[in-house]
């Protein structure tokens, strides 16, 4: 590694890096640690429970408030199943872009925050920046839960938390939240020739996704305008599985599924709705039927919305710094949700766009590298500058 890496030479080393949610991510965090080391910054890790992964904190300059973190995952989605042009953990320059896992969300704006790191340290800072690295934000935003209390522990008092989400460099102030949840049908095997002597999983399952399917359709019937796109909330079933064999009544049936709540409204009542059809409604009907099934549902992910905040330091900084003058609103959930609860005024601002996300041949313009450069530049200028 060069003495002053790029951008782009940073965000290669990350994407070739496997970090995949279902994988550990220790590779990644020690080569960034080592990284740091050579700049004479010292880190702090925080675990999950098995230590197969790990968030990290670094701050760069005097311990003093009014500082910036810059947030950031480290986890990607799976690759499987998707048709790549290239491989997705080499990153690849074509056309004025980088392709790769992670390369719009969000490992080029790890690169382009660890690329300016030399400069923090070497300049004259009065306020510090700090980096936060967490793991599994893809699945639940798992990592920075237990990241959130090491930092009110050491009594930070940053002016303004920056997560790097893919936003295009525009400045979001509020998203939606997130619930997910896992429903399992439990009913009884029967031979198909006697469907009668079993209770078919499958078929129970499926008038709960027509309920879901159903107030799906009324949330988006009932509507009102908003910034938000879609402006409503939305539903959404993700997995299937049930059945063993098609002369086998199933037994089993689980579906995963989620729902993304505006900011402002009360995030439990599409959960709450879903449970009185199935103990008030669904339940009466199997029970007369003579259908003995259980139905169970258990929650996988809970991320609050991120609400608008009159007065934000953090948006009226991140604003200065994109050299913007409105704020946006994004329908997907970040992990800022969770530093607004921690008492910590958190905006979202990175480069890349989400449409580019997740998807086979994910990619980033060179042009959003550059920007991000700017606003990173610009931040590393209002930190050497007197507090107001």
């Amino acid at each position: 590694m060069s003495a002053t890496p790029s951008p782009v030479d940073l965000t290669r080393t990350l994407v070739s890096f496997d970090t995949t949610s279902a994988k550990s991510n220790l590779a990644l965090i020690d080569h960034v640690e080592a990284y740091f080391a050579d700049l004479g910054v010292s880190c702090d890790r925080s675990w999950d429970e098995d230590k197969a992964k790990a968030n990290l904190f670094a701050t760069i300059g005097p311990p003093v408030a009014g500082g910036v973190v810059l947030s950031g995952h480290t986890d990607v989605v799976p690759v499987a199943g998707q048709d790549w042009d290239s491989d997705p953990f080499t990153l690849t320059e074509r056309d004025g872009r980088l392709f790769g896992r992670g390369a719009a969300d969000m490992k080029t704006f790890l690169g382009a925050a660890l690329a300016m790191a030399p400069r923090f340290a070497a300049a004259e800072l009065r306020r510090p920046v700090h980096y936060a690295l967490s793991y599994d934000e893809e699945v639940g935003c798992l990592g920075v839960r237990r990241m959130l209390p090491v930092l009110r522990d050491r009594g930070l008092a940053p002016a303004a938390v920056i997560v790097g989400e893919p936003t295009n460099m525009e400045v979001v102030t509020s998203h939606k939240g997130v619930r997910a949840f896992r429903t399992t049908v439990t009913g009884s095997e029967a031979h198909s020739s006697a469907p009668h002597l079993g209770a078919n999983a499958i078929l129970v399952a499926n008038k709960l996704l027509g309920f879901l399917r159903a107030l799906a359709r009324e949330l988006a019937n009932d509507a009102a305008p908003g910034d938000a796109d879609p402006p409503y909330p939305t539903i959404n079933v993700g997995m299937i599985q049930g059945g063993s064999a098609i002369n086998i009544v199933p037994r089993t049936c689980t579906f995963h599924w989620e729902y993304r709540p505006l900011p402002g409204t009360d995030p439990d009542e599409i959960h709450r709705r879903f449970t009185a059809f199935v103990e008030q409604e669904y339940r009466e009907v199997l029970r007369a039927d003579g259908i003995a099934a259980t139905i169970e549902t258990e929650p996988l992910a809970s991320i609050p919305a991120l609400a608008q905040q009159q007065g934000s330091a953090a948006a009226t900084l991140a604003l200065q710094l994109a050299g913007k003058n409105r704020v946006r609103h994004v329908s997907y959930g970040s992990e800022a949700g969770l530093f607004r609860e921690a008492g910590f005024d958190a905006v979202l601002c990175g480069p890349g766009d989400i449409a580019d996300a997740h998807r086979p041949n994910e990619s980033i313009s060179l042009e959003q590298v550059a920007a991000c450069e700017t606003f990173l530049h610009r931040l590393s200028a209002h930190l050497c500058d007197p507090p107001e």
